[in-house]
């Protein structure tokens, strides 16, 4: 999908963005359903104040990163490529990478954040 198209994408449906630079910063002040979306633009940045629900995304490009203040849903992504960073507040839901929920995956280690966890085995490239 290009910027353009996603661009579009999140005027159709409400959703607030900034532009800068290179980065398209989802500003929405609740939830931003994407379900249908197989595919975003890399450089996207969501920093709404509620979940983000990409559940038909199928790839995720590198530069994607998730600060928002909610749980983010992927259910059929099948990798992560180094790039992608989640600094959201609650959970993320992957079915097909950990059968769940992050927080209850069997690969987490006690005593490490499991968001940090997850981020350094992508930066390592273990979810591609």
């Amino acid at each position: 999908m290009t910027r353009e198209e996603f661009i579009q994408i999140l005027d159709v449906e409400g959703y607030s963005y900034e532009i800068e630079g290179d980065k398209i910063i989802v500003t929405h002040k609740g939830s931003v359903d994407l379900s249908p979306l197989t595919s975003i633009p890399p450089g996207v940045v969501f920093e709404n104040l509620g979940g983000v629900f990409l559940m038909d995304l199928t790839s995720i490009p590198p530069g994607v990163e998730f600060k928002n203040m909610d749980d983010v849903y992927l259910m059929n992504l099948t990798s992560l490529p180094p790039g992608v960073v989640f600094n959201n507040v609650e959970d993320v839901y992957l079915r097909s990478l950990t059968g769940g929920w992050l927080n209850e995956w069997k690969g987490n280690i006690e005593g490490i954040n499991n968001k940090r966890l997850l981020n350094v085995m992508i930066k390592r490239e273990m979810f591609i």
